[in-house]
């Protein structure tokens, strides 16, 4: 472990700064290259550490979760982590060595990992075999098509069964971007239902494209694509459900403060403003407390009834209250923090929200859940590792009213 931090030390790595700072750009390239195959082999040191961790858990689901925790990884990341760290250190040995080389980064040998999961042990190292000597030093898009390739070729039979796992495997995702921005996937549709899904979206934005529209065709095809995904077209329109938290002064327009989209994070105060005021927007009156900006109350005065306990619970926490997971609250389970069966009460003390993937989470053996009175939820994982999860506050905590404010 000593050797480990010396590497990442920066004591250890402050003189070697220094001398970057005055390389000339050939000299640049080659520190660059040398770093880069230094990173491989601690990112080699790495899938060994993983693996060790999913066989000392006999695979257990949860190591997911341990991993996006230990080392900040979004869960898609941290799951694509471990199964690579399993193949490398069991089926793909070959393309190991080539990071422990470093002729080749852990992107890529994910890559490899990825392209041979469908395959049996014996075919797994046949491709790894074959690709030792074409995938050193080259990028993932070329690692990929390579261990594509290779893997088709040792066995041609499965890749058709594969074809078909993957069509088997669609699903619709959701990823936030930049602010006010995400993007909506249909990820492994059948290609042909995909295809003719742009046809038909293409050609009715091609419809709308009148010498008066000033919108370009690929926002019109974004355009038609989310009216038809609501039901403005072609079926029947749904009322669909999204929290946004701002102040009263930024909605009123006297200030700039940036609103909150629950899932997604701060938007700016034009573009809240812009989605408040739609035609079918409920408007609802949150009492916060004014010394932390925590949610005490959701007020009465709205235009349809409230739903209790559950709604208020939802309101308060906002996404899925496990750290790292942005699932908004309305698509989350209502989960107490001490099971019903060791004492737990239905109160909005002790009720959290959990999407379901970690709401099963939550029973695996070894995850410790602790909701303190502030609203502070520890997960203590099964190695010991504490995490804690504070909705934010709407607002900046103010002082009591007997101090100054701060200057």
């Amino acid at each position: 472990m000593a050797l480990l931090e010396n590497l990442t030390d920066p004591a250890v790595l402050a003189p070697v700064n220094d001398v970057v700072d005055s390389l000339d750009d050939k000299d640049s390239v080659a520190v660059a290259q040398a770093a880069s195959a230094g990173i491989a082999r601690l990112e080699a040191i790495r899938f060994r550490a993983v693996a060790q961790l999913n066989r000392h858990r006999s695979g257990a689901r949860s190591v997911v979760q341990e991993v996006a925790f230990a080392l900040s990884f979004v869960d898609n990341h941290a799951g694509a982590v471990v199964a690579a760290a399993d193949a490398l250190t069991t089926r793909l040995p070959r393309t190991l060595g080539l990071m422990d080389q470093g002729k080749l980064g852990g992107f890529g040998a994910m890559k490899v990992a990825a392209a041979t999961a469908w395959l049996s042990d014996t075919d797994a190292r046949a491709v790894d075999a074959v690709l030792e000597d074409r995938i050193a030093d080259k990028n993932p898009g070329q690692i990929r098509k390579a261990a594509n390739h290779a893997a088709n070729t040792i066995d041609p039979d499965g890749a058709g069964r594969r074809a078909e796992g993957h069509r088997d495997g669609r699903r619709l995702t959701l990823r936030h971007g930049e602010t006010g921005v995400a993007s909506i996937e249909v990820e492994d549709a059948p290609a042909e239902k995909a295809a003719a899904a742009y046809q038909r979206i293409d050609r009715e934005a091609r419809a709308l494209k009148t010498g008066g529209e000033s919108r370009t065709l690929d926002q019109l095809r974004a355009d038609v694509a989310l009216v038809l995904l609501l039901g403005g077209q072609g079926g029947a329109s749904e009322r669909s459900e999204v929290f946004l938290y701002m102040d009263l002064f930024t909605y009123l327009g006297l200030n700039d403060e940036p609103a909150e989209l629950a899932g997604h994070g701060a938007v700016p105060a034009g573009l809240a403003r812009h989605i408040a005021r739609g035609e079918n927007t409920v408007l609802r009156r949150i009492i916060t407390d004014p010394l932390s900006g925590q949610v005490l109350d959701l007020g009465r005065d709205r235009y349809r009834p409230t739903a209790g306990l559950d709604e208020f619970v939802r309101v308060r926490d906002r996404e899925c209250r496990r750290p790292g997971c942005h699932r908004p609250a309305q698509a989350c389970d209502l989960d107490h923090s001490l099971p019903w069966q060791h004492g737990g009460h239905t109160a909005d003390t002790e009720l959290i929200d959990l999407c379901r993937r970690d709401h099963r989470l939550k029973d695996e053996p070894g995850w410790t859940y602790q909701f303190a009175s502030d609203g502070t939820l520890t997960i203590i994982t099964p190695t010991g590792q504490a995490y804690d999860s504070t909705p934010p506050p709407l607002h900046q905590p103010r002082p009591p009213a007997d101090q100054p404010p701060p200057f």
